[in-house]
């Protein structure tokens, strides 16, 4: 339990800061959970589905208050000839998005939340890593 209290307050309050019409940020709040490591679809419902959406077309409810839109994430294996790249897709989970010279990307890095929530077992984060990976490859469109 106070695992989870440290990852929700670690990354419970992650905050993306957006431009509002006066230029004051706002922030959006995006809850994280200790979800079961074997889980994918789990995993993603509740990491990646508020800014990605629950079908992973970019059309989450936090997506309208971003400053990019998120990455639709069933276009992966089209986009790469047909070919899922679990590489980079694992790559981006553990060490996030790269971002453009002089931005920052919007996107949690998820590897080290993962470490956080998965204190018991070493494994338990590339079992994540690996999980979500996977289910997302299921999502692909055809």
């Amino acid at each position: 339990m106070s695992q989870l209290l440290v990852v929700a307050a670690t990354f419970g309050v992650l905050s993306i800061g957006l431009n509002s019409a006066q230029g004051t940020p706002k922030k959006v709040v995006i809850p994280v959970s200790n979800v079961s490591p074997v889980d994918g679809k789990q995993m993603f419902k509740s990491y990646c589905a508020p800014c990605h959406g629950t079908d992973g077309k970019g059309a989450g409810p936090v997506a309208p208050g971003l400053q990019k839109p998120p990455a639709d994430l069933t276009e992966f294996a089209r986009t790469n000839r047909g070919r899922f790249p679990e590489l980079h897709v694992a790559n981006v989970l553990e060490s996030g998005v790269p971002a453009p010279r002089n931005h920052s990307s919007q996107m949690p890095v998820w590897g080290p939340v993962f470490v956080r929530i998965t204190h018991l077992s070493p494994n338990d984060k590339d079992l994540r890593v690996l999980n979500l990976m996977r289910y997302l490859e299921s999502i692909q469109a055809r």
